[in-house]
């Protein structure tokens, strides 16, 4: 369990997207624990597959337990969330080590009501950024080779530098893009 002071403040930030929509992306919390199981029952069939690569009635409590205690360096998770009173988590950000030490494998999830309006690209972006600052160079993803939206994300803002397909699965190896000079 992670001490407070690990707590990432510095990633936490207020968030407009195109549509007008405010939201809020931070490091995940102990606390968002239960938010995670809401999360998960929240979410299409097909989104939950193209997430998990099963079919779940629900996220299993150990799962959320689990994806909900990070250390901040090595496993990070930034969720975002509605704002006002009782915010709603509404999309999953993550990343967790590999066998190789500066190469971790990401995965994300969007609230179907919130995809195609830009906070994947966002979420990405700032989930590279925080693992670049912990020494993250090199990033994997494994990616149902059916989910276009995810493969194009990939595409479009990350160096892809090996894409392997195996029984419907793609997997990624790729960098952040660095910004042209």
């Amino acid at each position: 369990m992670p001490h407070a002071a690990d707590y990432p403040s510095d990633l936490e930030r207020e968030i407009v997207l195109k549509d007008g929509a405010r939201l809020r992306i931070r490091p995940i919390t102990p606390d968002d624990e239960a938010r995670l199981s809401t999360l998960y029952d929240r979410l299409s069939r097909q989104t939950a597959y193209q997430r998990f690569f099963t079919i779940m009635r629900r996220l299993p409590p150990d799962w959320a337990h689990i994806l909900a205690n990070v250390d901040y360096r090595r496993r990070m998770a930034l969720v975002a969330e509605t704002a006002g009173e009782a915010p709603e988590l509404i999309a999953v950000a993550r990343y967790e080590p590999t066998g190789e030490p500066d190469v971790a494998e990401v995965a994300f999830v969007v609230q179907d009501a919130w995809q195609n309006r830009g906070l994947g690209t966002i979420l990405l972006d700032d989930l590279l950024r925080a693992g670049a600052a912990r020494g993250i160079r090199r990033f994997r993803a494994y990616v149902l080779s059916d989910n276009h939206r995810m493969l194009d994300l990939l595409a479009r803002f990350t160096d892809v530098e090996r894409r392997t397909l195996e029984q419907g699965v793609t997997e990624l190896t790729f960098t952040a893009r660095t910004p042209p000079r």
